[in-house]
């Protein structure tokens, strides 16, 4: 994986565990197309939940595995812009709960059976999107407020 830095750089693995979201952005045969999503940062890797038949970039991902994603920590009060951005592959796998749990509870707190109801017992009608970063951008673009 390519690690691009600017002068003003921020801890790759420290923000990607941080509970934010992420901007999955796919190529579908309408053109690019842009998905918010939770992930979950293990291995050089970023996982994401997909529910087909709900969510559409499992089969756009199927059809062109190149994707891109974004990351934007931003607290306009004191001028944080944090920004990582991924460029790379990825693929379907079969869910693995494992993994799964440790994205939810990211999120969503270390009790299950606390969770939204939506979030409770996903399983094999899930899938998870393994991608893979070629190159990743990491950034520091705060600035001085002027609120």
């Amino acid at each position: 994986m390519n690690i691009i830095t600017g002068k003003k750089h921020i801890n790759l693995d420290e923000f990607l565990k941080k509970p934010l979201f992420a901007h999955l952005s796919t190529v579908s045969k309408e053109g690019p197309r842009e998905s918010p999503v939770w992930f979950y940062w293990e291995n050089e890797q970023i996982y994401i939940i997909g529910t087909p038949p709900s969510d559409s970039f499992p089969g756009r991902i199927e059809e062109n595995p190149a994707c891109a994603i974004g990351i934007v920590d931003l607290d306009h009060t004191t001028g944080k812009v944090h920004h990582v951005g991924f460029r790379g592959k990825a693929t379907v796998e079969t869910f693995d709960k494992t993994i799964a749990t440790k994205l939810l509870k990211r999120y969503l707190g270390p009790n299950e059976e606390n969770w939204d109801p939506r979030f409770q017992g996903l399983g094999n009608s899930n899938v998870l999107i393994k991608f893979v970063p070629e190159s990743v951008v990491v950034r520091d673009q705060s600035f001085v407020p002027s609120i």
